[in-house]
This record gives structure tokens, C-alpha cells and sequence, in this order.
């Protein structure tokens, strides 16, 4: 059968205890409480309550109790039958109570078999199980009938009220979890972030580095070979020592992005800029702090744009020109060209390809191609 609202069950969030207040629970012991002096009052009071029959009402006060948790735990792992064969088996109590005497606590558990249906179980197997048990009470209530009549139905209300007030908490327990396994998940994906950026940065710092190294290093061997003076061999070596050293500056350095400690970018292209040959840059727009990503993204690009320029056309004039938009950061690195450098095959290093994956990262781009007097690199990331 398709499950339906006649069908369904309560969610086991809205028939466990999860969720309840400290003050809604001391308020349903206090209930407990009361009912459990009514069955006692019940039992122990009247003239016929003696001997045999004093046994018997204390056994079926536990009998009832006994039941009566038997079948919060089976309605509380969904399961149809017991909890049937339960209510059943308490419903046969309060009509043995009854004919033995014991008209309050027959009464009571009457009563409480109608609201815990309403409460605890499927709505078609509910209605019958609370009609059954108010119509018991009915038959033996001595009330004028419209007393009953409102009993009954104040009753049966109460079950229902309860039942939705049970579910409108399962809800909210449901949410709640998924609430916290969305904020978990979301933890999870912003360290799995923080790592894989944490890679990036190193890589990149090592590419960039280590490709600058490589030039010297290669062209320090091709001099070697063609027979060059030691001064020149020494000046490419040195060279070589010197971008590892600055490898390791730019490594602290972006250790130091990682923690968020970084100098303005602005700053740091006059430094790169100062360092190469026949450089210049221009900052035009309205500066103003960019986020790690999009920062460390400026300045990796143009850290690698001026690389190849020594690397493809060694003497080139460079220009960078940083534009700060409404809703993006442009850089643009120009070279006027020149002939091929002697290394222009020594080593891929981080290259186009990295530079533009990490525009796309970003939800930027990134476009390189030649001019008519030599090679461009564009940059746009949102900020």
C-alpha cells in the first residue's frame, strides 16, 4: 500500500522524547504522576477492596504500567502489530478492571488509550482503536450525555493536538539535523578548499621559482659548452642562486597569504617590475583591498607573464597595467617582442595552462595571444 497521511506513521523524532524541553518534561511526569495516583486511588479506595482483590488491583496496575511502556517502545520502532496487540491487551485490562470495580482506573486507561492512539499511531488504525475506547467510556460514564458527549470529544481533540504537536517537534528535529549535517558538510568542503588552495599556492610558488632557476641553470650550460668565460658561466650561476633565494622569499611569502598577512599588490609589481629590465607598471582605478584569492591570482600571473618574457624575448620592453573596475581587477602584461630567446625550449614551467585554470577558479579568465609587436597576457578576476 502507498503510504499516505492515513497510512503514515509518526516520525520516530515525534514519538521519541529528542527535542523536549526540560519544562514540557517535568509537566508530563507531573501528568504521569497524577495518573498513577488516580489508578492507586482507584484500586485501594472502597469497602469491596480487600484480600483477593486488593492483589488484583495492585497486579494489574503493573500489568498496565508494563503494557503501557511495551507499547511506547513497539510505536516507537513503527511496528504495527504488537503495538495493535498492545492496546488491545490494555483496553481487556480496563474492561477486567471495570468488572471487578475498579471504575477509576478503567476509566483512566480508557481514556489513555484513545489519546496515545491518536498520538502514537497511523491515523486508519488509530480511529478505530479511539472509537473503541470512548465508546467504552461512554457506555460506562454516568454522566449526563452531554457531558459525555463533550468529554469525548475534548478527548479525542486532545489526541489529535498532540499528535500534531509531535510532528510539528519532529520537524524541527529533522531540520535541525540536517541543519548540522549541511554546517559539517560545509566545514568539510571549506578545509577540502583551504587544502587543495594551500596546494596551489605551493605549487605555484615552486613552478614559478623553479622554472626562473632553470633558465639561468640552462643557460649557464649552453655557455659551458660553447666555450663561454667563466665571468659569464659565473653571472648566470649567480643568477640561478639568486632566484632561489627569491623562491624562498616568495614561499614566506605565501605562507604569509595563507594567514592573511600580504603587502599590497600594488607594492609587489613595483618590486617585480624593479627587478626586471626595461619594466613598468601603472595602477589606474580605485584601489582597494581584493581577496586572497583574487590577490594572489594578480600577482602568480604576472609573476609568470614577466618569466616567459625573459624566458620567449629577452630584452623586450614589459609593460603591466593593473585596472581596478567596478566588479573586476583587469592586468594586462604587454611586451614589444623580440627575438627568441636561446632557452625558449628549456622547461614548461607553470605556464598558460595554470595560469588559466586559476582565473577559472576564480569565475575569471584569462586570454594570452601575440600582437603585431609582440605578446599580451589579460587577466580579469571578479572583485
Amino acid at each position: 500500500m502507498t503510504e499516505n497521511a492515513w497510512t503514515r506513521w509518526p516520525s520516530q523524532e515525534a514519538l521519541s522524547r529528542a527535542g523536549v524541553s526540560r519544562p514540557r518534561r517535568l509537566l508530563a511526569w507531573a501528568v504521569r504522576l497524577l495518573v498513577i495516583g488516580m489508578l492507586l486511588w482507584g484500586a485501594f479506595t472502597g469497602d469491596h477492596v480487600h484480600g483477593w482483590a486488593l492483589a488484583g488491583g495492585v497486579a494489574g496496575i503493573f500489568v498496565t504500567a508494563a503494557l503501557a511502556w511495551a507499547f511506547w517502545r513497539t510505536t516507537l520502532a513503527h511496528r504495527l502489530w504488537p503495538s495493535v496487540a498492545l492496546i488491545a491487551a490494555l483496553l481487556g485490562v480496563a474492561i477486567g478492571g471495570q468488572a471487578a470495580g475498579f471504575t477509576v482506573p478503567a476509566v483512566v486507561v480508557w481514556c489513555g488509550c484513545a489519546v496515545s492512539s491518536l498520538e502514537r499511531l497511523p491515523i486508519a488504525v488509530a480511529l478505530p482503536v479511539t472509537s473503541v475506547s470512548l465508546a467504552t467510556f461512554a457506555a460506562v460514564n454516568n454522566d449526563v450525555w452531554l457531558t459525555t458527549a463533550v468529554t469525548t470529544a475534548g478527548l479525542a481533540l486532545a489526541g489529535y493536538t498532540l499528535r500534531l504537536d509531535a510532528e510539528a517537534r519532529g520537524n524541527a528535529q529533522r531540520l535541525l539535523t540536517q541543519e548540522r549535517m549541511a554546517r559539517a558538510a560545509e566545514a568539510e568542503s571549506a578545509a577540502l578548499a583551504e587544502r587543495a588552495r594551500i596546494a596551489r599556492e605551493i605549487h605555484d610558488v615552486l613552478a614559478h621559482s623553479l622554472s626562473a632557476q632553470l633558465v639561468h641553470l640552462e643557460a649557464a650550460r649552453l655557455l659551458i659548452e660553447r666555450g663561454a668565460d667563466r665571468e659569464t658561466i659565473l653571472e648566470r650561476v649567480v643568477a640561478a642562486r639568486g632566484m632561489a633565494r627569491d623562491g624562498l622569499a616568495e614561499t614566506r611569502q605565501a605562507l604569509s597569504a595563507l594567514r592573511g598577512e600580504m603587502t599590497p599588490l600594488e607594492d609587489f609589481l613595483a618590486e617585480i617590475v624593479a627587478t626586471t629590465a626595461g619594466a613598468e607598471v601603472t595602477v589606474t582605478g580605485d584601489r582597494r583591498q581584493l581577496s586572497a584569492e583574487a590577490s594572489q591570482a594578480v600577482r602568480r600571473v604576472a609573476q609568470e607573464a614577466l618569466t616567459n618574457v625573459r624566458k620567449h624575448a629577452p630584452g623586450a620592453k614589459v609593460l603591466l597595467r593593473l585596472e581596478y573596475g567596478e566588479h573586476e581587477v583587469r592586468l594586462d602584461v604587454r611586451d614589444s617582442g623580440g627575438s627568441p630567446g636561446e632557452l625558449t625550449g628549456a622547461g614548461g614551467g607553470y605556464g598558460l595552462l595554470g595560469m588559466r585554470e586559476r582565473a577559472e577558479l576564480l569565475g575569471g579568465s584569462l586570454r594570452a595571444e601575440p600582437e603585431e609587436e609582440g605578446f599580451v597576457v589579460t587577466l580579469k578576476v571578479p572583485a
